[in-house]
């Protein structure tokens, strides 16, 4: 494997746009269903309804401009095609890799912390929504003129389909704008909150809509940590009446290490015509980077980040956040993100956890004399390429005593975080869950 690893280095140093292709690009391939599906039959009308929800960045946002934006630039004046309504497409835009508009991009993106509100806004001027809430359709590309290179759940939508799964009937999507969190309780949180009732309505119209079946839900990433908290903020008669099982896809229960780097240094997926610190003040500002910063139950004392004058463990995030000039984060992290990663909820729900794993993921950041603005030196450990395998399997540990159904954890070595969405190995074992949640439902499937 790591042989493997340094050619694709040494390929993607040669070819500088090739990064993003394969972050990106998706082959087509046929997938042969698993035995347990052909035995579930494949009838729409006895499976139970499935609402996707996406990770960070995984659905396409649009924002408008109003007369309180004050642009940076004459650049940022001009740049976005407003249309008739004013609204046009801030995420997924090519135009972002474009250093000059990156600026714009970023300024657009920003989120700010009103410490009297004690919670997070837009950049004045700057308004943003989700197209398309409850259709898995959201979900496919985050831009549809460019299927071929920004594919998301497509892939997986399309598999789906086999099964039986149509859009608007059984299968439905929910996106979100990404940049928003949630926070602990005692603490507003306007758009995250929004979200989760949103997502918690579409969870009961989808059961509704098919028999009053309770739902399947299937999360990537950070959706993972959304629906988590929408289970435990609800009832228990709820969650049994509207939830048949929970899968989850890459979670990062307890944050990355990555984050860490991307608050220090911003981080750009790797794509070299991309200077990371036009990034890194937007990457900083979002409420859920916050919530991905590695929690301290479960990375502990061992140090994260090294530089030339200290080191800093998950315990240490306050002061880690002050010296990269990110003082303003402090309270914040403090008293809305903190609380709420000092445990992972029981919901009395089956959860299926699909993980990648043998990936070289970010364990430790050493930084020089250069300080934070300049990208670190990497030591890597096991994970998915973006999570860290503590994290990954931090539900489970969690868990570990409860009387709640076990969680069941799938590791799908070799996948990362991002392909487990399209890789086939990783798509036969996410089939094979749905079909057999469906399948002992039915009946039709002897256990």
């Amino acid at each position: 494997m790591a042989n493997t690893h340094q050619e694709k280095l040494q390929e993607m140093k040669a070819n500088p746009i090739l990064p993003l292709l394969l972050l990106l690009f998706v082959f087509p391939m046929a997938l042969q269903l698993p035995a347990v599906c052909l035995a579930a039959g494949g009838s729409s009308a006895q499976l139970h309804p499935l609402v996707l929800i996406p990770g960070s960045g995984g659905n396409q946002l649009e924002a408008r401009l109003t007369k309180d934006y004050k642009p940076s630039s004459l650049v940022c004046a001009f740049a976005g095609s407003k249309g008739k309504s004013g609204w046009f497409r801030i995420w997924f835009d090519p135009t972002v890799l474009v250093p000059a508009l990156t600026r714009c991009f970023a300024e657009r993106m920003m989120l700010y912390y009103h410490a009297d509100l004690d919670d997070y806004r837009n950049a004045p001027g700057v308004e943003t929504r989700v197209s398309n809430f409850g259709s898995a359709e959201a979900l496919l590309y985050l831009n549809p003129y460019l299927k071929h290179i920004t594919d998301y759940m497509a892939t997986l939508v399309n598999t789906m389909e086999q099964l039986g799964y149509v859009d608007g009937h059984n299968l439905f999507g929910a996106p979100y704008d990404f940049r928003y969190g949630l926070a602990t309780e005692g603490h507003p949180s306007k758009v995250g909150t929004q979200y989760i009732e949103d997502l918690k309505q579409l969870i009961e119209s989808a059961s509704a809509a098919n028999g009053g079946k309770p739902v399947i839900l299937l999360s990537h990433s950070l959706g993972g940590l959304f629906t988590l908290q929408l289970l435990a903020r609800s009832s228990s008669s709820w969650r049994q009446k509207y939830v048949k099982h929970f899968v989850t896809l890459s979670a990062p229960w307890a944050g990355t290490v990555q984050e860490m780097l991307t608050f220090a240094s911003g981080y750009t997926l790797g794509i070299p015509i991309v200077d990371p610190l036009l990034v890194r003040g937007e990457q900083r500002s979002s409420e859920s980077n916050l919530w991905l910063l590695p929690a301290p139950k479960v990375f502990g004392e061992k140090p994260l980040v090294t530089t030339v004058n200290r080191s800093y463990s998950a315990w240490d995030m306050p002061e880690f956040l002050a010296d990269i000039g990110f003082g303003e984060g402090v309270y914040p992290y403090k008293t809305r993100i903190l609380p709420l990663t000092e445990d992972l909820p029981e919901v009395g729900v089956p959860v299926t956890c699909v993980i990648g794993g043998g990936v070289e993921t970010a364990e430790k950041l050493f930084y020089g004399e250069g300080g934070f603005d300049v990208q670190p030196e990497v030591v890597y450990g096991d994970g998915d390429g973006t999570v860290n395998m503590a994290s990954l399997l931090a539900l489970e540990a969690a868990w570990a005593e409860s009387a709640s159904p076990v969680v069941r954890v799938i590791r799908v070595d070799g996948v990362d975080h991002t392909s487990i969405l399209k890789d086939k190995s990783a798509l036969t074992e996410i089939v094979g869950e749905i079909c057999q949640i469906n399948a002992i439902s039915t009946g039709s499937l002897a256990s």
